[in-house]
């Protein structure tokens, strides 16, 4: 991936842990989190930057994802050397309700023509994120039935999506991606030379979990 980020074969192998958030910037960061009930999602952009550190002065969640941002292309620039930012994002607070979507990808509806694409995301502390392991196209029917009733939370043949979530967990047919760690995985749209990566969002306890989220994705030049 070093040289062509689309190798479809290495993409069966993501995600990848890259790196790990030292123990005193994720109480300090968790510890931030914590302080709201309920959350608060930024989007990474020119005027952020201009808002939070030009015109203004940065808050802490600030400070620590552009450090984040900072780490991540530094070391994006040694993985894949032709990537280059294109959007991101993060949210910290009370998660209290499962996320809007299931069993999804991260696309570029900005770039139909883009193909696969490096994304890093953390998770701090709670709710590491899910994801569907190996190789898509290796799954047997009633398998694929089954992230069928994920992909759009319905019931199909082999049951209700709750009772599957819990299922393919169990099988580890569906992976849990550890907290505190940056991960490298696949974005972008599909093309016979990638495999995106599948992912679903950890559905927190009643009563809610607080966490934080930093999700920086690249463009291939």
């Amino acid at each position: 991936m070093h040289a062509n980020f689309n190798d479809r074969e290495a993409h069966t192998h993501l995600p990848l842990p890259i790196a790990r958030f030292r123990e005193a910037a994720r109480e300090t960061i968790y510890e931030q989190a914590k302080q709201f009930n309920d959350v608060k999602t930024v989007s990474v952009d020119d005027s952020w930057f201009a808002e939070k550190f030009v015109n203004g002065a940065p808050d802490t969640m600030a400070n620590y994802v552009r450090l984040y941002n900072d780490d991540v292309d530094e070391m994006m620039g040694v993985l894949v050397p032709s990537a280059r930012y294109r959007k991101g994002h993060y949210a910290y607070g009370k998660f209290t309700v499962p996320q809007p979507h299931g069993l999804h990808t991260d696309h570029s509806a900005e770039d139909p023509d883009g193909a696969g694409e490096p994304i890093c995301i953390a998770r701090i502390e709670t709710l590491g994120t899910h994801y569907l392991a190996g190789d898509y196209k290796a799954y047997d029917p009633k398998t694929q039935s089954m992230l069928k009733a994920l992909r759009y939370w319905i019931a199909v043949p082999e049951g209700e999506p709750e009772n599957i979530l819990g299922e393919l967990l169990k099988r580890e047919t569906l992976k849990t991606i550890p907290v505190n760690r940056v991960m490298l995985m696949v974005a972008g749209n599909s093309s016979e030379n990638t495999q995106v990566t599948q992912h679903i969002a950890a559905r927190p306890p009643d009563g809610g979990l607080h966490s934080a989220f930093f999700q920086r994705q690249y463009k291939l030049t």
